[in-house]
């Protein structure tokens, strides 16, 4: 997923849309791209085990 990662980042850099001679190339959007990301890393997450929350207990100092 590093990959989309730096994808994401280039394609911020550049430009959206170029034309030339042979044709031209539009990308999608910022806000398209960052939109499939976060569905991809909920996509990861959900695969993981557990709730992500973690249970402790809490003992205060001198309760011994």
């Amino acid at each position: 997923m590093d990959d989309l990662e730096q994808t994401i980042r280039e394609n911020a850099q550049g430009p959206s849309e170029a034309r030339g001679d042979a044709g031209g190339v539009k990308q999608h959007s910022l806000a398209d791209q960052i939109a499939a990301d976060r569905y991809l890393e909920s996509k990861k997450a959900t695969k993981k085990k557990g709730l992500g929350v973690t249970v402790k207990k809490l003992v205060p100092p001198g309760a011994d």
